[in-house]
């Protein structure tokens, strides 16, 4: 893992803005000691979940998106820390790995790339350099029992994500198949053709690869449903979706009957949970839409799905505090924040 950067104690306390008569999360946190024979002290650590970052927008870019996926992680980071220990949610449970680091690949594109189709093809070539080293990341966190929570960057991470955890769940014995299921709260189903990597068909090489099982999408909005896709999702019993128009305008289910459907349609196996920040109304990304879910919406499904599902993972991604075109966002890494601590308070083996 040439791109990764551990996190010491040091690195957790800087960001913390430690307060008398208060304890955050910062104080909290588990740290390695160091990173050689990393699945062996991971499998020693007394936390349950680990925390790292994906800060890339390469995949974005390499399906033809703006850049600023990137820009999230520190923010949330920010956020997180410094949100209260205590007995709701302690922090204890947390071990914060790190964040990939891709600049070195992206300043090689941006200098080296001439024309725009020049860049998508670097852009789709460095992403499966990505796809291999948070494969591996992951496949190491999940082998030593642990339950990895990824924040993103771009949503081509969901690939590396579900095929590293069927393998570390594989190699634990606890699925017959390296093969997971996966749910998505996701405006889009990011189920493209496989005509090179980017942000927009990581669920279809995983299913096309035999890593992913079943999948269901929740809250597509139909006008950004490729029919080529809706055809595959028709005709393959393996692949569910649930439209926002489904929901919200023709009363077909509620949203909370939808997340269950979706939770009941992947109950079979171990689930990874995704959550693309596009689906919120107004949530800077690289999709930003003017129609969409809340963010209470958000925490919602989140809690549902960590209650009522086997979590293989978490992966929040697409979320950006600023975009290549300027606009920003104060509150993204706050949102996340707030999806991570649901997730962990609302998991049945929660101390709370």
């Amino acid at each position: 893992m040439q791109h990764f950067k551990f996190y010491s104690k040091q690195d957790t306390l800087y960001l913390t803005r430690i307060r008398r008569y208060e304890t955050k999360l910062g104080e909290r946190v588990q740290v390695l000691n160091g990173h050689d024979q990393l699945e062996e002290k991971l499998r020693d650590s007394p936390a349950t979940y680990v925390l790292f970052g994906i800060p890339e927008d390469i995949g974005v870019k390499a399906n033809y998106g703006k850049g600023g996926a990137d820009s999230a992680w520190l923010p949330f980071l920010s956020a997180f820390l410094n949100s209260q220990s205590n007995d709701f949610f302690t922090g204890e449970e947390v071990l914060l790995l790190g964040h990939f680091d891709f600049g070195d690949l992206q300043f090689v594109i941006e200098n080296h790339a001439h024309s725009e189709e020049e860049k998508i093809e670097a852009y789709r070539h460095a992403v499966v350099q990505i796809d291999e080293e948070v494969e591996n990341l992951t496949k190491t966190i999940t082998a030593a029992g642990m339950i990895p929570i990824a924040i993103g960057g771009g949503h081509n991470n969901a690939y590396p994500l579900i095929k590293g955890a069927a393998k570390g769940l594989f190699k634990l014995g606890l699925i017959p198949l390296a093969q997971i299921n996966a749910i998505n709260l996701d405006a889009h189903t990011d189920f493209r053709p496989s005509e090179g990597r980017h942000s927009g068909n990581g669920f279809r090489y995983a299913e096309e690869d035999g890593y992913l099982q079943k999948y269901c999408v929740v809250g597509v909005h139909e006008n950004y449903i490729q029919q080529n896709v809706w055809l595959d999702f028709v005709n393959n019993p393996f692949l569910d979706m649930i439209t926002y128009e489904d929901i919200f305008l023709f009363d077909k289910r509620n949203f909370i009957q939808a997340v269950a459907h979706a939770t009941g349609f992947t109950e079979d196996s171990y689930c990874g949970i995704e959550l693309d920040l596009d689906a919120i109304e107004e949530s800077l990304s690289s999709a930003t839409t003017p129609s969409g879910l809340t963010p209470l919406h958000a925490r919602q499904y989140i809690s549902f799905a960590a209650t009522d599902t086997k979590a293989a993972y978490l992966h929040i991604c697409e979320g950006a505090s600023q975009l290549s075109d300027g606009r920003k966002s104060e509150t993204t890494g706050k949102l996340i924040s707030y999806l991570v601590s649901d997730f962990i308070k609302s998991r049945p083996d929660s101390s709370s």
